[in-house]
């Protein structure tokens, strides 16, 4: 099943990336047009906000199944490796609920957004996909934060694919 979350979480990176990369290019397009005739493009700030949020959304399945969160160990680095586990595990289980209810209100919003259908000052753009966009990542990272809580929770994996332990243990 990890395989699967990893590689759904893989999929949501990739596409975060690329979504910042469109971004970035509005953004250099608007200060191109801004400084070459005197005007911005329309919405640029509406584009980096909705784009984002979900680039965010979306490296979070990533993050989590890389376990690469940040841990402070200060009070736990004499504690026993049974103990660090079972903390780890309790973080992880809070995660899930976090982005399981993320997802949830996230969604509900966007249902909202829809029925009022909301949408963006300058470009009219239907917030509703915004918030829809998010929930699929936001509930994959409650998944995962949730299997490596009641499952096997393998050593964190470097990006070049060799198993280490966290560095602060």
């Amino acid at each position: 099943m990890m395989r699967a979350f990893d590689l759904l979480a893989r999929l949501c990176a990739l596409f975060a990336g690329l979504v910042m990369m469109a971004v970035a290019l509005a953004t250099c397009g608007s200060i191109v047009s801004r400084q070459f005739f005197g005007a911005a493009l329309l919405g640029d700030f509406e584009l980096v906000q909705v784009g984002m949020a979900f680039a965010v959304a979306a490296f979070m399945p990533l993050c989590q199944i890389r376990r690469g969160n940040i841990i402070v160990d200060f009070f736990t680095t004499r504690a026993s490796a049974r103990t660090r586990n079972l903390l780890d595990r309790a973080g992880c289980l809070l995660l899930a609920a976090m982005c399981g209810l993320l997802a949830w209100r996230t969604l509900l919003g966007g249902l909202s957004a829809k029925e009022y259908e909301s949408v963006t000052m300058l470009l009219q753009f239907p917030e509703w996909i915004a918030f829809v966009a998010m929930v699929p990542p936001l509930a994959l990272t409650a998944l995962i934060a949730l299997a490596q809580a009641i499952g096997a929770m393998p050593a964190a994996e470097d990006p070049a694919g060799a198993q280490h332990a966290p560095a602060s243990r």
